[in-house]
């Protein structure tokens, strides 16, 4: 099972997600931009956000971990983010499912963010692989995954169904283990 305790830098506290963030996460979520590339905007409702909360956050604990992305300066929670789809066979997981409130986008929030997991899964769960996935026209999370370090490794056509029926390309990226010591000490430099 994850371990589930916080994370942190001099920005940002990655809180185990819980239902004393929903009202702070909603509030974050209410921008419709956040969700153009998203599969589903689980913010669109208290009622939608408190079902994916306790289905899907809340799948699984073996295999994903859910964190609320709590600014230290603003003193709430701004986002969500998860560290998923461990194999614990293969030493992989995915890092995604990640929202950032527009006020907070284009700020260190999201680097941070993405440091304390990839920190977590290669020198707590001693991974060798990390990946990224988001919609192949999302340029603005292409360029941030890109700006993290990780490689580009192609496009996986029709990989997920969208809410309108549609079916979205995912630009996948990853990073391995022996990249991790060079990228840490980047990202540690934009910290």
């Amino acid at each position: 099972m994850l371990e589930k305790h916080s994370l942190s830098t001099d920005q940002v506290i990655l809180k185990p997600l819980s239902q004393q963030h929903l009202d702070k996460l909603f509030a974050a979520g209410q921008d419709p931009k956040l969700w153009r590339w998203i599969l589903g905007n689980y913010c669109k409702t208290p009622q939608i956000l408190s079902e994916w909360f306790y289905n899907t956050a809340q799948f699984d604990p073996e295999q994903q971990l859910v964190m609320g992305i709590y600014s230290k300066a603003d003193k709430k929670i701004v986002g969500t983010t998860r560290l998923f789809r461990l194999d614990k066979q293969n030493l992989s997981a995915e890092i995604g499912h990640t929202f950032v409130g527009v006020p907070w986008q284009r700020s260190c929030i999201n680097t941070h963010s993405k440091y304390l997991l990839l920190n977590y899964a290669f020198e707590t769960l001693k991974l060798v692989r990390v990946t990224f996935g988001t919609h192949e026209q999302n340029q603005l999370s292409r360029n941030a995954i890109a700006r993290l370090g990780a490689r580009f490794e192609g496009i996986f056509y029709k990989d997920k169904r969208l809410v309108d029926g549609s079916f979205r390309n995912t630009a996948r990226f990853s990073i391995i283990d022996q990249q991790w010591p060079q990228i840490k000490a980047q990202l540690q430099e934009k910290l």
